[in-house]
C-alpha cells in the first residue's frame, strides 16, 4: 500500500518532467478561411501522446525524439498525418480541409470523438455551430439559447423563451461570456430570442458541472461563445432573409494570412411589416424592431504575437402610442461590449493571453400624457481586465494560472415625473461601485493510463466601496462598506474502466457577489441588478457530481452517458411578499429584498449518435429544486418555480440526399409551479385574493414537436462553386409546434357575478402564446 501510495506522489510532483525530449508546437488553422480551429486533435500515432488545441489554436507537445507519426485531426475536416524525426523542438502549423457533408458521413453534432470517456469534463458540452443552424427554431431564428436548452439538466424558461436554468439555478447565477465579456441580458423581444447571431459565432462551450477555476462570479454554470475572426485569405458575404429579420456577413482580410476583418449584423422589421396595419388606427406610430451588430478584427505580428478586438452592439426599442388618450411610451433596453486581447507565445510550452473588456447594459421607460412625464433607468456597467498563462510541461500534464479584475457600477431603477417644464425630484436610489478581484490556479494531469485529474483552487475577493449612504451612515468615494471572500476549490477526476466507458467525479464551490431581483420566472428587462452590500451577502454553491461515460459502436459513434449531481445554495434573493420594483423609490434596492437557501438533486440520461446520415440524442431529467426562506412562505419548504420532475428532448438530424436535410425536435416538460388564490373575500368594499402555499400548483404540462426541411439545390456542384466563387443558396422551410398544442404561457382569473348575493364565481383561464407557425428562410453565400 505505502508503495503503490508513494508511486501516485512521484507521478503527480513530476509527471510535468520529460527526459530527452523534445517539443513540437504550431497551430491549426481552417485551411479555407485561415481561422485558427478549437479542439483539433494532435496525436502521436502509437503512444499514448496527445493534445488539442485551445481556442486560439495553439498547440504543444513534447516527442520521443525518434522516428514517430504525427496525426491531425478535427471533426469536419480532413485528416493530416505527417512522419517526423526531430532531434531538436520545433515549430510546426497545420491547415485542415473542410470536407464537404455526404449521405454516408453525415455531421457530427456535439464535441470531440475522445471528449466523451477521456477527459475529465463533467457536464460540459461544445455545440457546433452547423449544428445550432440545423435545429427547427420558432420564426426560423437560429438560437443559441434555445439550442443548449435541448441538453440534459437545462431547462427552459418557458413558451419560445431564450432564457435557461441549470441543475436548479435561476437565471442570473448563469455565468454568459462573449469573446470574455460578461453578458448581463442576453435576450431579444421580451425573452424570445436570444442576443446571439450564429453566423458570427465560432463556437460554443458550456459548463454546468464541476467548472474549471478559471471562471468564477457565477454558481450555476457557464456558457462561454467566442466569435469567428474572419476569412484571412478571401472576402466573403453571407445572409438570410426570414419572416421577421434578415441578416448580413461580411469578412475577409485586411492583409492577406496576418489580418482579418468580420462584421455581422441583423435586424428585425416586425415596425415595418405593421406599419400599413396600424397607421390608419389611434395607434399610429407604435411599432417594435430590435437589431444588433458584431463586428472583430485580428492581427499577427509574428508567430509569436497576435492581437483580437471584437465588440458587440444590440438594442430592442418598443414604441406606443395612442392618438386617442395622447398617451405614448417608448421602451430601450440593449447591451454593448467590447473585447481587446493580446495573445503572446513565450515560448512552445508557456502561452499568455491577455484582456481588457467592457460591458454595459441599460434599461429606460418613458411614458408622457398630455404635460405629464414618467419614466425611469437602470442598468450595469463593467470594466474587466484578466490575465492567464498556460504552460504545457508534457502531454500528460498541463497548469494554467491567472488573475481576473472587474469594477462594476450598479445603476439603480432611478424613477423621475414632469409636469410641464417642471422635473418632480423623488429622491436618487444611489449608484454603487464594487470591486471584484480573482486569482486561480488550475492543473491537470495524469496519474497514470488509468487516472486523470483536474483540480483547481480560485480565490475571490469583493469590496463594495463608497460613494455610499445607508440611512444615516454616509461612505465617501473609495471608502471600503462591505468586504467579502473565499476560497473556491474545484476537482474533477476521471477513472478509465475500459478503451470504451470511464467513470467520473467531480465537486465544486462558488461565490457569487452580484444579484438578479426579479418577479418573473425568466430574465426580463425590467429586472435590476445589485452587488452584495451591508445587507445582501454573497451567493454560494457547492455541488457534487458523478457519472458514467460510455463510447458505443463498432467506430465509437454512439455515446451514452448516465450523470447525477447535488447541489446546496446558500444566501439566494428574491423580493419580499407584496413588494414591487417600484417600492425601490428614494430608497436602497436591497431594502425590499429576502434572503434564503435552496437545494437541487437529480439524474441526467444522454444518448447520442454522431455520425451517419442519421444522428442526433436523447436527454432526459429527472430533478427536484427546493427553496427555504424564513420570510417567505410562512417559513416552510416551497419548490422553485422551475422546479421540474421530467424534461425530455429529442432532437433528430437526417441527411436524405445532397439536396435535402431534415430536422426535428420533440420536447417534454412538467409544468411550471406558480402560486394561485385559494379565496376570495370583501375588505372594506374591495376583493381580496387569499393566497395558497407557494408555488404551490402546476400548469399543464409542456410538450411540442418542431420540424424543418433545408433545400439545397446546387449542393452536388458546391465544391466547383467555391473554387469559381460563385452563390450558394439553400431554403430552410420550417413548422413550429407541429401538432398545434395550446400549451400554458400563464393563468388569468375571470370573475362574473356578484359577491353581495353570492353568485360570485371565479374561473381560471389558460393563455397560450405560440400555436403552429410555419416559416421560412432563404441563405446565400457569396
Amino acid at each position: 500500500m505505502t508503495k503503490h501510495l508513494s508511486s501516485i506522489i512521484f507521478s503527480i510532483f513530476f509527471s510535468g518532467v520529460t527526459f530527452a525530449q523534445t517539443t513540437i508546437s504550431g497551430r491549426v488553422r481552417n485551411a479555407v478561411s485561415g481561422e485558427y480551429i478549437m479542439g483539433a486533435n494532435v496525436v502521436i500515432e502509437g503512444e499514448l501522446r496527445g493534445v488539442s488545441t485551445n481556442v486560439y489554436g495553439f498547440y504543444s507537445l513534447s516527442t520521443p525524439g525518434n522516428d514517430f507519426t504525427l496525426t491531425i485531426s478535427f471533426i469536419g475536416y480532413k485528416q493530416q498525418s505527417v512522419k517526423l524525426n526531430s532531434q531538436e523542438s520545433i515549430e510546426l502549423n497545420f491547415d485542415l480541409e473542410p470536407t464537404t457533408i455526404n449521405i454516408g458521413a453525415g455531421a457530427e453534432v456535439i464535441g470531440t470523438r475522445t471528449q466523451n470517456v477521456q477527459s475529465t469534463d463533467l457536464g460540459r458540452t461544445e455545440i457546433s455551430v452547423e449544428t445550432i443552424k440545423g435545429i427547427p427554431a420558432l420564426f426560423g431564428e437560429v438560437d443559441v439559447l434555445k439550442a443548449i436548452q435541448l441538453l440534459p439538466g437545462i431547462q427552459s424558461s418557458g413558451e419560445g423563451n431564450s432564457g435557461f436554468y441549470v441543475r436548479g439555478g435561476g437565471p442570473d447565477q448563469n455565468l454568459i461570456l462573449l469573446d470574455n465579456a460578461a453578458v448581463y441580458n442576453a435576450s431579444h423581444l421580451f425573452g424570445f430570442f436570444s442576443v446571439f447571431n450564429a453566423d458570427a459565432i465560432s463556437n460554443v462551450d458550456v459548463h454546468k458541472g464541476a467548472m474549471p477555476a478559471r471562471y468564477g462570479g457565477r454558481i450555476s454554470s457557464v456558457l462561454d461563445i467566442h466569435l469567428r475572426e474572419g476569412n484571412r485569405r478571401k472576402y466573403k458575404l453571407n445572409g438570410g432573409i426570414g419572416l421577421i429579420s434578415s441578416r448580413l456577413t461580411v469578412e475577409g482580410p485586411i492583409v492577406e494570412d496576418r489580418s482579418s476583418f468580420i462584421i455581422s449584423g441583423r435586424r428585425t422589421y416586425i415596425d415595418i411589416l405593421t406599419r400599413p396595419f396600424v397607421e390608419n388606427t389611434t395607434a399610429a406610430g407604435s411599432g417594435y424592431y430590435f437589431y444588433d451588430l458584431n463586428a472583430k478584427m485580428n492581427h499577427r505580428f509574428s508567430n509569436k504575437d497576435q492581437i483580437f478586438l471584437s465588440g458587440y452592439l444590440g438594442k430592442d426599442v418598443f414604441s406606443f402610442k395612442s392618438t386617442d388618450a395622447g398617451f405614448e411610451a417608448s421602451i430601450p433596453w440593449g447591451n454593448a461590449i467590447a473585447s481587446l486581447r493580446w495573445n503572446h507565445l513565450f515560448n512552445d510550452k508557456l502561452f499568455l493571453n491577455m484582456n481588457a473588456n467592457y460591458s454595459n447594459y441599460d434599461f429606460a421607460f418613458e411614458g408622457i400624457q398630455d404635460d405629464f412625464g414618467f419614466g425611469f433607468t437602470s442598468g450595469i456597467q463593467d470594466l474587466s481586465y484578466k490575465a492567464s498563462m498556460s504552460y504545457y510541461p508534457s502531454p500528460l500534464h498541463k497548469i494554467k494560472t491567472g488573475v481576473d479584475y472587474v469594477f462594476h457600477t450598479f445603476i439603480p431603477t432611478n424613477f423621475y415625473f414632469k409636469s410641464g417644464e417642471e422635473e418632480l425630484t423623488l429622491g436618487e436610489s444611489s449608484v454603487t461601485y464594487s470591486h471584484e478581484t480573482a486569482m486561480y490556479f488550475e492543473d491537470i494531469f495524469d496519474i497514470n493510463e488509468l487516472i486523470r485529474i483536474s483540480a483547481g483552487i480560485r480565490y475571490s475577493d469583493f469590496r463594495h466601496v463608497g460613494p455610499f449612504t445607508r440611512d444615516s451612515l454616509v461612505y465617501d468615494k473609495g471608502e471600503l462598506v462591505k468586504r467579502y471572500g473565499g476560497w473556491e476549490p474545484r476537482l474533477s477526476m476521471r477513472f478509465t474502466t475500459s478503451p470504451r466507458s470511464s467513470v467520473k467525479f467531480g465537486f465544486s464551490e462558488n461565490y457569487q457577489y452580484v444579484h438578479l431581483a426579479s418577479l418573473s420566472a425568466s430574465t426580463a428587462p425590467t429586472d435590476v441588478w445589485i452587488p452584495s452590500s451591508d445587507l445582501v451577502k454573497p451567493q454560494w454553491g457547492r455541488q457534487w457530481n458523478g457519472g458514467y461515460f460510455m463510447d458505443l459502436g463498432s467506430e465509437r459513434n454512439w455515446e451514452a452517458s448516465i450523470e447525477g449531481y447535488y447541489k446546496d445554495l446558500k444566501n439566494l434573493v428574491e423580493y419580499a411578499e407584496n413588494t414591487l420594483p417600484t417600492d425601490n423609490i428614494g430608497t436602497n434596492t436591497d431594502n425590499n429584498l429576502v434572503f434564503g437557501d435552496g437545494w437541487s438533486y437529480g439524474v441526467e440520461f444522454f444518448l447520442k449518435k454522431r455520425r451517419g446520415p442519421l444522428n442526433g440524442w436523447v436527454g432526459y431529467t429527472w430533478s427536484k429544486t427546493e427553496r427555504l426562506f424564513d420570510d417567505l412562505n410562512n417559513g416552510e419548504i416551497f419548490p422553485a418555480k422551475f422546479d421540474r420532475r421530467h424534461d425530455l428532448s429529442v432532437v433528430l438530424d437526417y441527411t436524405l440526399n445532397e439536396k435535402w436535410r431534415l430536422a426535428g425536435v420533440f420536447v417534454y416538460a412538467t409544468g411550471n409551479s406558480i402560486s394561485l388564490p385559494i379565496q376570495r373575500y370583501m375588505l372594506e368594499g374591495r376583493i381580496t385574493d387569499l393566497y395558497g402555499s407557494r408555488n404551490g400548483y402546476r400548469m399543464a404540462n409542456y410538450h411540442r414537436a418542431d420540424i424543418s426541411a433545408t433545400l439545397t439545390p446546387d449542393r452536388s456542384k458546391k465544391r466547383e462553386k467555391r473554387k469559381r466563387n460563385l452563390s450558394e443558396n439553400s431554403w430552410v422551410f420550417s413548422i413550429y409546434n407541429l401538432y398545434n398544442r395550446a400549451n400554458p404561457y400563464f393563468l388569468f382569473f375571470d370573475t362574473g357575478g356578484s359577491l353581495a348575493d353570492g353568485s360570485l364565481e371565479v374561473n381560471a383561464k389558460q393563455v397560450s402564446l405560440f400555436p403552429i407557425l410555419p416559416s421560412f428562410t432563404w441563405n446565400f453565400k457569396f
